[in-house]
């Protein structure tokens, strides 16, 4: 048994080390532009210098959470906290583009041993399951208010410093995370033992690096690039090919035994899809406040926070009594449902919408998906015994990674085909400035500040009504999709406990299906 100072103190830990990757992937798009015009990087660059981080993150989380199962989360987390800070500052004096980009990839290599094996701490010093589920609501909280942090943060280094201080900034705070981390976090070694799968490795970064590749190329250029298919066909493969070779292995990175656990397949499927409707709010509304209302960062960033907040409140205060009271398959539907209603809500707001009414409803949206969201990474984490917990969440988090990522292809497609369709561009504006217009809301901007100044306002209140019209169409996506989770939700975990205690003795992907309700 753990003291609450020691727990709560490895809690405090692992939160922070969730906040920093996730401020610094946000600060980095205000960055961007500084940057642009100390490195002068190509186009190319400039997209591979906003993924490099997390493609890395995504295609290696799988491994890192195998690798923490060996040789214990305590010397993964601490060993990722210190190449995050040396990464972090090549990054803020990276002294051109390319190599800026190596050190974000790094910067991703070291982020993807940080999320599995800091919720595989926080499980493994919480055992009370009502507390656990509380930390675990209040971890995920913490995530997504750093993403609103982010502007916030950003904006205000890059007004006095350079370009580089929001990667600088990571250094200090990482530094006093690893000394704090080597005195509280509780040590332990790796409890499964045996060597790690070699073939595996490649296998998995191979399949889910295609796959993410994939979905944001077709985001990017549309389904019809050659490219896009190959690199599906090759992450499927790949993936396959994986999912045999654990099947067959003597000591797999992922035991596929897990999946047969109800709760635990059940839980990450419900992520997965529910982390692609809760884009709509994250990415849509982010364009929104910025693009169509004209907001600067910094203003667009404090407007997203009360989502967070709302996350915050849904998963640490209101999950752990309404399991208790409903059951967690109730719960997780209760709260999809209640986002989906607030998603279809969206569709009230407008370009006069005055930010006050749009509150609640940021709030109601944040609360629902906070509940859905903290119940399943609970019950992931819960249902499967404490030597396969790294393994169990990142296969949770590679879940939401490839959720996410959908999310924003499919529904950003959906937004750019209604605003295209329903742009009502004026008849004298000039062939290229229109061209540009019809592409997207950024480039009527664009275009718009080489034309006169009442076409300008012309094509730029055009854009940006067509631009609502493509956003409530992807929210109204968005509801429906939640609301066919919800009934996901139902089916697949009717038959969770709603206490899972931890199972020590459990045998791999057995621990909750082997207690009573």
């Amino acid at each position: 048994m753990y003291t609450s100072a020691r727990k709560w103190g490895t809690f405090a830990i692992c939160g922070l080390l969730a906040i920093v990757p996730n401020i610094d992937l946000t600060a980095l798009n205000q960055a961007v532009p500084h940057l642009s015009a100390d490195l002068d990087p190509s186009a190319t660059q400039i997209l591979w210098i906003a993924d490099a981080y997390g493609f890395a993150l995504a295609g290696l989380l799988i491994t890192m959470g195998g690798i923490g199962d060996r040789i214990g989360h305590k010397r993964l987390l601490l060993m990722g906290t210190a190449l995050f800070a040396a990464a972090s500052a090549v990054t803020a004096y990276a002294p051109s583009a390319g190599l800026l980009i190596a050190a974000r990839a790094l910067l991703g290599v070291a982020g993807a041993t940080l999320m599995p094996s800091g919720l595989s701490l926080i499980r493994r010093v919480f055992t009370d399951p009502k507390e656990r589920t509380m930390a675990v609501g209040l971890f995920a909280g913490i995530g997504g208010l750093a993403v609103g942090l982010g502007p916030v943060v950003g904006g205000a280094l890059l007004d006095h410093f350079w370009w580089g201080s929001v990667f600088m900034i990571n250094v200090p705070i990482m530094l006093v995370a690893l000394v704090a981390g080597a005195f509280v976090l509780p040590g332990a070694r790796g409890t499964v033992g045996g060597r790690m799968d070699l073939l595996g490795v490649p296998l998995s970064i191979a399949g889910v690096l295609g796959l993410v590749y994939a979905v944001k190329e077709a985001a990017a250029h549309g389904p019809d690039e050659p490219r896009v298919a190959v690199s599906a066909l090759l992450g499927a493969a790949a993936l396959a090919g994986f999912l045999v070779r654990q099947a067959r292995a003597a000591d797999p990175l992922i035991d596929l035994r897990l999946f047969r656990n109800a709760a635990f397949s059940g839980s990450v499927g419900t992520n997965m899809f529910a982390m692609f409707a809760l884009v709509a709010q994250s990415l849509i509304f982010s364009l929104f406040f910025q693009l169509a209302l004209g907001w600067s960062p910094l203003r667009a960033g404090l407007a997203g926070l009360p989502g967070a907040l709302g996350a915050m409140v849904g998963g640490a205060a209101l999950a752990p009594p309404l399991i208790s009271a409903l059951g967690r398959a109730r719960v997780v539907a209760l709260g999809l449902a209640v986002s989906a209603a607030a998603f279809s809500l969206f569709l009230t707001i407008g370009l006069d919408t005055p930010y006050l009414a749009m509150l609640p409803v940021l709030l109601l949206s944040g609360t629902g998906m906070g509940m859905a969201l903290t119940v399943t990474s609970d019950t992931v984490l819960a249902s499967v015994p404490k030597d396969r917990s790294g393994a169990a969440s990142a296969i949770s988090e590679t879940a939401t990674e490839l959720g996410g990522a959908l999310g924003m292809a499919v529904l950003g497609s959906v937004l750019n085909a209604v605003y295209r369709n329903t742009l009502d561009m004026p008849a004298n504006v000039p062939a290229p400035a229109a061209s540009a217009a019809r592409d997207s809301l950024t480039g009527a901007v664009r275009a718009a500040a080489g034309l006169p100044d009442r076409l300008a306002a012309q094509v730029t209140g055009a854009a940006r009504e067509a631009f609502v019209d493509g956003m409530h169409a992807a929210l109204l996506c968005s509801a429906g999709l939640a609301a066919l989770v919800a009934v996901f939700a139902l089916a697949t975990l009717r038959n969770v406990p709603k206490v899972i205690e931890d199972a020590e003795s459990a045998g791999p992907g057995v621990a909750a299906s082997s207690l009573e309700k």
